[in-house]
């Protein structure tokens, strides 16, 4: 899989823009429970007060708060609140403030005078101390502070005789409750003293609930805000992660089908068809479905899962260990579905290979099949294949079938203990209701990354096992190459082609298919290759195009060897007309200029004419336009030799090569088939291979082939008297008269 990685690279920069959106996407979905524990702490619990500062206090209530202060505290509490009273200000501004602090009539008020955030800080730490302190003197409560206060006489102000007390004791006391509040959490002592301060507010005649609809609305407006900005993130994730991977099949496709179409047939006996055609498509297709979920979660879900855990460890870590068994769970379950499924998948591309292949012999061969009545015997051979596809398939979903239910229960169980340990722990005041739902999001935040971490699993065996199949072919180097600095054909000789000792042996076969072959074909003349079946005729001819390289000796043309010589230069000098005729959809016009795009419709109709295809294609009311579908199949043996010969004759090379490419015509067809190719042909070098006598018995040179060896070269008349391979062939086959 890591090797495909290198085909991401022109995409970089859209991965890129893909994992900062995602990232952006992660923190607005991460700062939407802190905002909703804000509005259920602040906004409902505290009526909308963020801090345990007081924005106003009346005079006697700050005098209150400052006893416990120390000398530096109550220096750095004077330098931000301003004293209001009817002396020192002027009438508009008395009104003005009265209008906003109706008790100010009653008496002098301190408000704060500051927007430093830094000093903000260190007075919500001051008063979220001291409040506290306050409210249960005021209640009468002191056993709750946790200190030893000294017995207060008889109606005594208790503020007013703790002030009087000296410096060490009030220090002693004042330490004292500070040890026994560090014990709580410090949103704790801020709820705590923001009951106090709503009192305040409302004494003072502040209007409290425009406070807390104020916070409401704008908390509310930031978690909208962070929500259309997450769902506008995860579209364009969406249609970049597609296009990023449609992109990568496109260019995975191209590069395959390059690949491929410079195999020899080496490769080509490496790699079936069917399989060929399965890593083209199929395989292709699960690695583009799996880019398409990585992009969008493979990125999403880590940032998740470590950005939640980090946002549990700054709020509360008393319930981490939930989250930890959790996850410890989910990745134990992940790790056994991995290695289970992933062998697995590995057979199950290969029992595709397997149905692709029985399928397409059996839609090749459909008429062999049904002359032979064998269809039975060939939907038993698909069922076999489609069966063991079927139960490998079951066999994997069934694991796969258990790892949602089993995520989903983890899940479960962790909201259940998260409310139970939660409901105790806000039972005992050590935390709020709206930490303890922040916490339950971030656990299913963090546990939903791991569901999405799933999912990529389940995806990642099928595609890693596809991604090595289509990095097998990619990697798979053609036997046959082309020169680092290939030599050029010059235009003094053309058509030439020369065999020199020349050996071949198939890869990982034993013995050589040819041996010492040596001859010369020359322009202008007709040069035929016979034999019994498996004499090596076919194999001879495809050294020629490097359809095969000789394992020994040289093979020239022009004078030069072939294996010095660019392929594309190559078969540029040839005309080759397989044993096969292969055709390709679309019309006769299109095949037959398929040999030269230049061809005019007065040049097609030429060859088609020498090439004995005029009257079957005159037949036809469509004639030249005439549909001819995939590989030939409407029309018979006959005429799609004679339309592959028309085809290489619009090429127009040096040397032409006709693989028993006659074998399907009549005789008087191949007569005067021969005859018009005589006149066409005449400066070329023609190259024959046929197991009929009376195809060649006015070659120039025939060259008889026995076991992979040379049994005689001559003529037809010199071989008759000193060939014995070639005289019972001919005679197996023509009368004495006829060959005469």
């Amino acid at each position: 899989m890591r090797k495909l990685l290198k085909y991401l690279k022109p995409y970089a920069w859209a991965i890129i823009v893909i994992f900062l959106l995602l990232f952006g996407q992660a923190m607005a979905d991460l700062s939407l429970p802190g905002y909703m524990s804000d509005i259920v702490n602040i906004g409902i619990q505290r009526g909308g007060i963020e801090n345990a500062i007081p924005q106003a206090i009346r005079s006697e209530e700050y005098e209150k708060v400052t006893v416990f202060m120390t000398n530096v505290e109550k220096i750095q509490v004077a330098e931000v609140y301003k004293k209001l009273d009817r002396q020192v200000l002027s009438d508009s501004q008395y009104a003005d403030y009265v209008n906003t602090y109706p008790r100010l009539a009653d008496g002098p008020i301190y408000i704060l005078d500051t927007t430093d955030k830094t000093r903000k800080n260190t007075l919500d730490s001051i008063f979220s101390q001291y409040i506290p302190v306050v409210v249960a003197i005021e209640r009468g409560d002191l056993s709750s502070l946790g200190a030893d206060f000294p017995a207060l006489p008889a109606g005594a102000d208790p503020f007013m005789f703790l002030a009087q007390l000296p410096s060490v004791q009030m220090d002693s006391i004042r330490n004292s409750i500070l040890s026994g509040l560090a014990m709580l959490p410090e949103g704790m002592l801020t709820q705590y003293s923001s009951a106090y301060i709503s009192n305040e507010y409302k004494t003072l005649g502040m209007n409290v609930e425009s406070i807390q609809t104020r916070y409401m609305f704008r908390i509310g407006f930031y978690m909208v805000a962070l929500t259309l900005a997450g769902v506008a993130a995860s579209i364009i994730v969406g249609f970049i992660s597609a296009r990023v991977a449609a992109s990568l099949g496109r260019e995975l496709r191209r590069k395959l089908f390059v690949r491929v179409e410079s195999f020899s047939n080496t490769e080509f006996d490496k790699f079936s068809t069917a399989s060929l055609i399965t890593r083209s498509t199929n395989d292709i297709t699960q690695i583009q479905m799996l880019m398409v979920m990585a992009f969008r979660f493979l990125f999403y879900a880590p940032i998740i899962a470590i950005g939640g855990i980090i946002r549990v460890l700054n709020a509360d870590q008393s319930m981490l260990w939930i989250i930890a068994a959790a996850v410890g769970a989910m990745l134990t379950i992940m790790l056994f579905m991995f290695f289970v499924a992933l062998p697995k998948f590995e057979s199950i591309q290969k029992l595709v290979d397997k149905l692709n292949l029985v399928t397409r012999e059996m839609l090749t061969g459909l008429m062999v099949i049904r002359a032979f009545n064998t269809q039975k015997h060939e939907e038993e051979k698909f069922d076999i294949a489609n069966t063991e596809l079927t139960m490998l398939n079951l066999f994997i979903n069934r694991i796969l079938v258990m790892l949602m239910p089993s995520m989903m229960l983890i899940m479960n169980i962790v909201m259940l203990l998260i409310v139970w340990i939660g409901a105790h722990q806000i039972d005992a005041g050590t935390t709020n209701v709206g930490d303890m739902m922040a916490f339950m999001q971030y656990a299913m935040l963090i546990i939903s990354s791991f569901l999405m971490i799933s999912m990529i699993f389940v995806m990642v065996p099928r595609a890693s096992v596809s991604a090595e199949r289509v990095n097998e072919v990619l990697e798979t180097e053609p036997i046959i190459k082309d020169p680092n600095f290939p030599l050029k054909f010059n235009g003094d000789v053309k058509g030439l082609v020369e065999f020199k000792d020349v050996s071949f042996r198939y890869p990982g076969a034993e013995d050589d298919v040819l041996r010492k072959i040596s001859f010369t074909a020359r322009p202008g003349e007709t040069t035929a290759f016979i034999g019994g079946t498996g004499s090596g005729k076919s194999t001879l001819i495809n050294l020629i195009p490097r359809f095969y390289d000789a394992t020994e000796g040289k093979v020239l043309v022009n004078g030069i060897d072939v294996k010095s010589v660019s392929q594309h230069d190559l078969h540029d000098k040839i005309g080759y007309v397989p044993q096969k005729a292969t055709l390709f959809s679309g019309s006769i016009t299109n095949n037959i200029s398929y040999g030269s795009e230049s061809a005019t419709e007065e040049d097609i109709a030429r060859y088609a004419d020498i090439a004995q295809a005029t009257e079957f294609i005159s037949a036809d009311e469509e004639g030249f336009q005439a549909t001819v579908s995939q590989g030939g199949t409407n029309l018979s043996g006959g005429q799609k030799q004679r339309l592959a010969i028309a085809r290489a004759l619009a090429k127009r090379p040096e040397i032409y090569i006709f693989d028993d490419s006659l074998s399907a015509l009549d005789f008087t067809t191949d007569a005067a088939l021969r005859k018009a190719l005589k006149k066409e042909t005449g400066g070329a070098t023609v190259l024959i291979v046929t197991q009929r006598v009376s195809t060649i018995m006015g070659a120039e040179q025939i060259v008889v082939l026995e076991n992979g060896t040379i049994s005689g070269v001559g003529t037809h008349r010199y071989l008759m008297e000193n060939c014995n391979v070639y005289r019972e062939l001919a005679l197996s086959q023509l009368s004495k008269e006829e060959l005469s």
